[in-house]
């Protein structure tokens, strides 16, 4: 461990944050849709008229929610493949 240097120390903390951002970003709107579904079934099972409706709002609401997994997604994507505290620390 002493003797990494900070290149490679800043690539393996940033490997390891990477994981866990993933992992945290997308357990929480996973959570969420399954909180969207829920309540939309809980709606849908009260007043069947209302169907349509709910279902078109839960898609609506799950696609919105889903845009929270992506965004982690690409931010990891970078942090991973184009690190820039490489080039802001070390300059290239």
């Amino acid at each position: 461990m002493e003797n990494m240097t900070p290149e490679v120390l800043i690539i393996v903390v940033t490997t390891i944050v990477a994981g866990v951002a993933i992992m945290i970003g997308t357990m929480i709107p996973t959570w969420a849709q399954g909180k969207a579904a829920e309540k939309a079934i809980e709606g849908m099972a009260r007043q069947p008229d209302a169907a349509p409706q709910l279902r078109t709002a839960m898609l609506i609401s799950m696609a919105l929610i889903e845009t929270a997994s992506i965004y982690v997604l690409l931010v990891v994507l970078v942090i991973l493949f184009a690190n820039p505290l490489i080039t802001l620390f070390f300059g290239g």
